[in-house]
């Protein structure tokens, strides 16, 4: 479900692009936007599309319709893994997050790598956001395998994140791509990665179960 036919671009690289993938909302006066950061792969980068159709650009302009004063941060890097978001989660922690998404994990799956290697790096994403800043909310977005993976790592495998999920004490996102995954028409000819239309499902999808972490 994920695009592993690039490389991801190098770590620094990845964290100066942050900046230029941030999106601001106009601020309410005296009000500082809630910052919001997605930690994701090639889906949630938007692969194959512009950044501003990618799901957690949606996400900022379904927010702002219903009048949320949020900064949306895109830190999705195509290719990523679970290892190289735990890398990369501490440079974004540096600074405060009210919320933070982790859309992880699809790489790891079509790699076979061990389902007990990822949920340990996942657990480790969020022990340090909850260390460096206790208060942000945290959403984990569930990711599915398909079936020519084998039985047993495909359960294996979804299991990941509800068991984070409930040791971390976290909200869990059931699966990012529902509604969305093995339907032509809102994937890109790939059969993976969302297309526009697909794109705006994940967004609205997500969003409702963002809602109530953003009041």
């Amino acid at each position: 479900m994920i695009h592993l036919f690039h490389k991801p671009s190098s770590f620094f690289h990845g964290i100066l692009l942050l900046g230029a993938l941030a999106v601001s909302m106009p601020q309410t006066s005296g009000q500082t936007p809630k910052r919001v950061v997605f930690l994701g792969d090639s889906i949630t980068a938007g692969y194959g599309l512009k950044k501003e159709e990618a799901y957690p650009a949606l996400i900022q302009k379904l927010a702002q319709a219903d009048g949320h004063n949020i900064q949306i941060i895109n830190a999705g890097l195509s290719g990523d893994t679970t290892s190289g978001g735990l890398r990369r989660i501490h440079v974004l922690a540096r600074k405060p997050m009210d919320l933070l998404v982790i859309a992880l994990g699809g790489n790891d799956g079509l790699r076979g790598i061990p389902p007990k290697a990822s949920q340990t790096n996942l657990e480790s994403i969020v022990d340090v956001v909850q260390e460096k800043h206790p208060e942000t909310k945290i959403v984990i977005a569930g990711m599915q395998m398909p079936d020519n993976m084998g039985k047993d790592y495909t359960n294996a495998f979804q299991k990941i994140f509800s068991s984070v999920a409930e040791e971390k004490k976290i909200h869990h996102l059931e699966f990012l791509l529902d509604g969305v995954a093995a339907d032509k028409s809102l994937n890109l000819p790939d059969g993976i990665h969302p297309n526009v239309k697909g794109q705006a499902v994940v967004a609205r999808h997500v969003y409702k179960a963002l809602t109530p972490l953003l009041k």
